[in-house]
């Protein structure tokens, strides 16, 4: 097993500072997309979310000329690994992971090579992600691969965090935006100033969930003026969370021999394949994949479940089980009952290719995880790192990891209560709240262009 001591590029990020305006840099490299469905390759137009081939349900990657990783010291967050995001601007405002190694957690987990990439606000690490996710790094890098002169309104489905990630990078970019959230999500939009006008919030009541969310924005979507952020088919959103493991390869010197993080659509997941993908062909940082042992929350595991069943298709939950099945997790975040899971490039392909495993950790096991991180970090996490963490420590104990491998374990969120204690935080209001009848009916898009008038 090839061993840590290989060179670091770089253990620290560049310090982000918050700015209400954009600047055009330089063109990056040029990218090129691929199917990874047909193989087909294309241009991409700063818009395209899928293949124009009809064939199976296929995710789009993209391909840049430049193959060695690179980070550009000179540039802010997450824009510091611009040379593997599709957009050809940067914005300001933007932050990055933070990748540090705990002796404590080593400890605790009986391992000696664990290592920890934070999503998140931790001051004394040098964290910054504002909402505080990395549903951050996804915005930023969505916002800087729409054209500069485009003035459509950017439709955006979510639980919580993306919410909240994108309403902020809207605001300071005066990007119009539409923002379609669960209301067990509203309590993630909190911000340390007022949104800007050009951001609206649709609050959805009732017997709502996330793929409610997914449906409605696919809707508005479709009206004149309105477009996509698309989710995990946007490949700006997969190459700004990959910028994680971008980040810890960096500060590691190494590619990981494991990789957890707990998964709702597999975004993340998939980003963290793409981006060791590219590693693996820069040559410089190890010849393997990492192996993906990614999370869900119980008891809403539909992932896990096809997974364990050896199935390429996801495992049928009715609409009504899910919701209550939902209901009952900690980690809200983790809720999408339709994930990308047997289209090519989803997840079943990226879990096979990396002989990857799903795991599971229950609401008990997330809230001691969560107390033993915080205890032993000083930090609070969210529930999704807690799942993941949970997990961790499961397989450290009986799962057969190595000593000495090399483990990442992704905190995708973390310092939201450090946060509030430093910052005084505003709450956003909805600007329109809809019912789960409301939602199906036609002229519910018509109130929702209008809020935009």
């Amino acid at each position: 097993m090839e061993r840590l001591g290989r060179e670091r590029i770089s253990s620290e990020a560049s310090p982000s500072k918050v700015a209400r305006s954009s600047k055009s840099t330089r063109s990056l490299p040029r990218c090129e997309l691929r199917c990874r469905g047909c193989d087909r390759t294309f241009e991409d137009d700063g818009f395209v979310l899928e293949c124009p081939t009809q064939h199976e349900p296929a995710l789009l990657a993209t391909e840049y000329g430049d193959k060695r990783f690179e980070p550009d010291t000179r540039a802010e967050g997450v824009f510091r690994y611009r040379q593997w995001l599709p957009g050809p601007r940067t914005l300001s405002g933007a932050g990055s992971s933070v990748t540090y190694r705990s002796e404590k957690l080593n400890r605790i987990l009986g391992l000696l090579n664990a290592w920890v990439v934070f999503n998140g606000y931790w001051p004394e690490k040098g964290a910054a992600l504002e909402t505080p996710t990395f549903k951050d790094l996804e915005a930023w890098s969505v916002l800087s691969r729409i054209p500069e002169q485009h003035d459509g309104v950017l439709v955006i489905a979510s639980a919580g965090s993306t919410a909240a990630a994108f309403a902020r990078a809207c605001s300071l970019n005066k990007v119009p935006c539409l923002i379609i959230i669960t209301e067990i999500g509203l309590p993630n939009l909190r911000f340390p100033d007022p949104l800007d006008p050009c951001v609206k919030i649709v609050s959805l009541t009732g017997f709502t969930d996330y793929s409610d969310a997914i449906e409605l924005a696919n809707r508005v979507s479709q009206i004149d003026g309105f477009f996509a952020g698309g989710g995990v088919k946007n490949v700006a959103r997969r190459d700004g969370l990959g910028t994680t493991m971008l980040n810890a390869v960096e500060t590691m010197g190494q590619i990981p021999h494991y990789y957890f993080q707990a998964i709702g659509s597999g975004a993340g997941g998939i980003a963290a394949y793409e981006a060791a993908r590219r590693l693996v062909d820069d040559g410089r940082f190890g010849e393997e994949l990492p192996r993906l042992m990614l999370s869900q929350n119980l008891p809403f595991v539909p992932i896990y479940m096809s997974w364990k069943s050896r199935r390429r298709e996801l495992v049928e939950i009715s609409d009504d089980d899910g919701r209550r099945q939902i209901q009952q997790i900690a980690a809200q975040v983790l809720s999408n009952r339709r994930p990308p899971y047997a289209c090519k490039g989803g997840v079943f392909d990226i879990l096979t290719e990396t002989r990857g495993d799903m795991l599971a950790a229950d609401n008990l096991e997330a809230l001691h995880a969560k107390r033993l991180f915080e205890e032993t970090e000083e930090i609070d996490i969210d529930p999704a790192g807690a799942v993941a963490f949970a997990t961790l420590i499961k397989a450290a104990r009986y799962g057969g990891i190595e000593r000495d491998a090399l483990v990442l374990l992704n905190i995708t969120g973390g310092g939201r209560h450090r946060q509030q204690l430093d910052k005084k935080l505003i709450a956003a209001r909805p600007t329109l709240k809809l019912n789960e009848k409301e939602i199906l009916l036609d002229e519910t898009l018509e109130r929702i262009v209008g809020l935009f008038s």
